[in-house]
């Protein structure tokens, strides 16, 4: 009996790459039990706002691994991603995303490109956590913890020691956010100090993201936040030579699903034009972390001298092509090649008997490089965050007001503070307009209004709850309230300006 695993068809193109991800699996002598189930347009159609029915992630939690073509998750209406749905249901908190160079067969600028972005996978803006609050203005939480942060960083250094990498790089843009990112960055920083062998640096996303683009070839591992992490993956797998060439895998501790890191098309969907390579490089990533590193070996390499030989789908077609062909006509070259090797091009070489350099919870699937010669050690257990002395000074409420300038509302609120709390400062989109604001600053209907106690001095709950009455009574209509806390004397919330 075959290994079990999950299969999801997909929609647009999806149902076309996988046939032929499957033929070039079966006929290279893969012994897997696929278990079909139905997502993506289907299922939202069906009322389902997850697009996947309960029924299939028995499936998904009985095998642990899932091959899943692209979908396409309708816009607006309440649907979610389901790739998103997936990731976080199973815990899949590692995103890993291969991005390399097959010059000259593939046109690129980047001949020399050959790096990883390892992605957050959980958190971030993709938490979901969305509202609107007035006429004018949406918010979206922006969620950042130190178990997800020490998890993924942990996850990055021991992939790159593991794969004979040498350096990595955090990306964030924690000049700005400095709570949420600044975070990530300071767990990346204590981390890195338990890996003095691998260089180690950290760039503001927007220069990080522009030097990709245009220098990839200084990079090696990438560490990111999940959104980041979303766009530099797209941008590299372009800059590599296509999208269409990339797959990826998302590993947690109870699971792992891999898929090809491109949409579901569907302009093209049904014509026999799509590039199956994404999804293929995912299933041999799927088939390493499976312990069949042979095998792997076997369909990557054959895969490598069908991109030498010429033999190319539409989307990669360029001046050594020598025949242009369909899905299924590439899928078929592969298979013809199965026990070639490429000449030119890097061969693979996966370890059989060690298919992941890191053992079980965590496991990340080894990729064009061969593994390091000895096993690294399991993943440590996440630290939990050591427990501070937490003082309550004070609270945002934001209210939903438009009844005249900053001047009036920062006038007729402070009317309601009480002896504990008082009106310090207004901001609106995040800027300050009361005290001392500018005149020309755009204002919505949204404002953020900072009552403080006086030099930070501790108050409780019943303070707070006697302010929100005295606001509410005076006609303003709350929408929400954020507490200002200092953790062992240190602000737990941004300044505003002035302060």
């Amino acid at each position: 009996m075959g290994i079990p695993i999950t299969v999801a068809y997909g929609d647009g193109i999806g149902p076309e790459i996988m046939a032929a991800t499957l033929i070039v699996l079966k006929e290279a002598g893969a012994d897997l039990e696929p278990e079909v189930i139905e997502i993506g347009e289907s299922i939202y159609q069906r009322g389902v706002s997850s697009g996947i029915e309960p029924t299939s992630w028995e499936s998904l939690r009985r095998t642990g691994v899932f091959l899943k073509s692209p979908v396409t998750t309708p816009q607006g209406g309440g649907f979610k991603s389901l790739n998103v749905t997936i990731r976080k249901g199973l815990g899949l908190y590692a995103n890993v995303r291969p991005c390399q160079a097959y010059a000259p067969f593939v046109r690129t600028l980047h001949p020399r490109m050959d790096l990883v972005i390892i992605r957050e996978n959980e958190e971030d803006l993709y938490a979901g956590i969305e509202h609107r609050q007035t006429d004018e203005v949406m918010q979206c939480l922006k969620l950042i913890s130190r178990p997800g942060c020490e998890r993924i960083v942990r996850y990055a250094f021991e992939f790159a020691r593991a794969h004979g990498r040498t350096k990595v790089t955090c990306m964030t843009k924690d000049n700005i956010m400095k709570l949420t990112d600044g975070l990530f960055h300071q767990v990346f920083d204590e981390i890195g100090r338990d890996y003095p062998e691998l260089k180690q640096d950290h760039l503001i996303i927007d220069i990080g993201a522009a030097r990709l683009a245009d220098t990839p070839e200084i990079f090696d591992v990438i560490v990111t936040p999940n959104l980041y992490g979303d766009i530099l993956s797209d941008i590299a797998a372009q800059v590599a030579g296509s999208v269409g060439l990339a797959g990826s895998a998302n590993i947690g501790d109870h699971g792992a699903m891999f898929e090809a890191i491109h949409g579901s098309a569907p302009t093209i969907a049904g014509k026999n034009l799509a590039n199956p390579s994404g999804l293929l490089q995912a299933a041999v990533m799927m088939l390493v972390h499976l312990g069949l590193g042979e095998l792997a070996t076997t369909i990557r390499n054959a895969w490598l001298r069908t991109l030498e030989d010429g033999l190319h789908t539409a989307d990669i077609a360029g001046t050594l092509t020598k025949t242009t062909v369909g899905t299924l006509e590439f899928a078929q070259a592969v298979v013809e090649r199965l026990g070639q090797r490429p000449e030119r091009l890097k061969p693979a070489s996966f370890e059989a008997d060690n298919p992941d350099p890191i053992p079980a919870p965590a496991h990340p699937p080894s990729l064009t490089r061969a593994p390091a010669p000895s096993p690294a050690a399991a993943l440590p257990a996440y630290r939990r965050a050591p427990e501070t002395s937490k003082t309550l000074v004070g609270v945002d409420l934001f209210l939903n007001w438009r009844e005249g300038s900053p001047e009036d509302l920062g006038r007729t609120l402070s009317k309601s503070a009480t002896p504990k709390l008082t009106l310090c400062m207004i901001t609106n989109r995040g800027v300050k307009v009361w005290p001392n604001g500018l005149p020309e600053t755009f204002c919505t209907d949204h404002w953020r209004c900072r009552f403080m106690s006086e030099r930070q001095e501790p108050i409780d709950h019943r303070d707070i709850l006697e302010l929100y009455q005295r606001v509410i009574q005076s006609g303003f209509d709350v929408i929400k309230t954020e507490n200002l806390c200092l953790f062992d004397g240190v602000p737990g919330f941004a300044l505003g300006q002035g302060q």
